[in-house]
C-alpha cells in the first residue's frame, strides 16, 4: 500500500527561485569566451542540476585544471551580479507554498551561501530557514540520492513519505534512486521528456502542486 507523502522536498534553482534560464544563459557566455562552445540544450544535459564538483570536472577534463577554476570563479561572480539585478520566485511559487500544509524543506546542489543569496532575495529564505541542505553536505551530489537522504533523515520522514519537486534530469534521478516520489516541473529549461519516469508526476504550472501531492 502506497503511504501518503508527509515531507516535500524543493529543488532550490529553477523550482523556488527562477534562475536555471540565467544560469544556462551564463554558462553559454562563458562557453564561448573561454574555448568550449556549448548550445544551452548542451548546458542543460550537462551542468544543470549537478553539483559543483561534477561541473568542474566536466570542465577540467575539457579545458583544463586553470580555466575550470576561471570558469567557476567568473560563474559565480557574474550568477551574484545578475541575481542582485533582480530575481523572482517562480511562477506560482508563493500561491503554492501558501496552500501547502505538508511540512517542507529544501535539498539543492548549490551551496548554502549561494541559496542564502538566492531566496534572500526573492523573500524566500525565512520561510525554509533551518531546513535548508547543500550537496556540499554529503559525499555524491545530483543525480547520486546522497543529498535526498540526507535531506530526510534531518527532517526526520522515512523517504517511502517523501516527494521530491524537481526540475533537472539529474534531480529526478537522485530522487528516484532515494525511493521517493517526484514531482518534476517544466515551466523551466528543461523539456518535460527529460523529467518523464518512473514513480514520477511532470507538470508545467507551480500552482497544480498541492493538488497533484495530495493525489499521490
Amino acid at each position: 500500500m502506497i503511504k501518503p507523502i508527509e515531507l516535500v522536498i524543493f529543488d532550490c534553482d529553477g523550482v523556488l527561485v527562477d534562475s536555471e534560464r540565467l544560469a544556462v544563459r551564463l554558462q553559454v557566455e562563458l562557453g564561448a569566451e573561454l574555448g568550449w562552445p556549448l548550445t544551452a540544450d548542451e548546458v542543460i544535459e550537462r551542468f544543470i542540476g549537478r553539483a559543483k564538483e561534477s561541473i568542474v570536472e566536466q570542465l577540467a577534463e575539457r579545458l583544463g585544471a586553470q580555466t575550470a577554476g576561471l570558469w567557476w570563479k567568473l560563474l559565480i561572480e557574474r550568477h551574484r551580479d545578475a541575481v542582485d539585478l533582480g530575481l523572482d520566485p517562480v511562477d506560482g511559487l508563493p500561491e503554492a507554498l501558501a496552500a501547502l500544509t505538508l511540512p517542507t524543506c529544501v535539498a539543492s546542489s548549490g551551496s548554502h551561501e549561494k541559496m542564502r543569496h538566492t531566496l534572500g532575495r526573492t523573500g524566500l529564505y525565512a520561510h525554509f530557514e533551518g531546513r535548508i541542505y547543500s550537496a556540499s553536505e554529503v559525499s555524491r551530489g545530483k543525480p547520486a540520492p546522497d543529498l535526498f537522504l540526507h535531506a530526510a533523515r534531518q527532517m526526520g520522514f522515512d523517504p517511502q513519505v517523501c516527494a521530491v519537486v524537481e526540475d533537472s534530469g539529474p534531480g529526478v534521478h537522485a530522487a528516484r534512486a532515494a525511493g521517493m516520489r517526484v514531482f518534476g516541473y517544466s515551466g523551466g529549461p528543461t523539456p518535460a521528456e527529460r523529467l518523464e519516469g518512473p514513480a514520477t508526476v511532470v507538470f508545467d504550472d507551480m500552482r497544480k502542486l498541492p493538488e497533484l501531492l495530495i493525489a499521490r
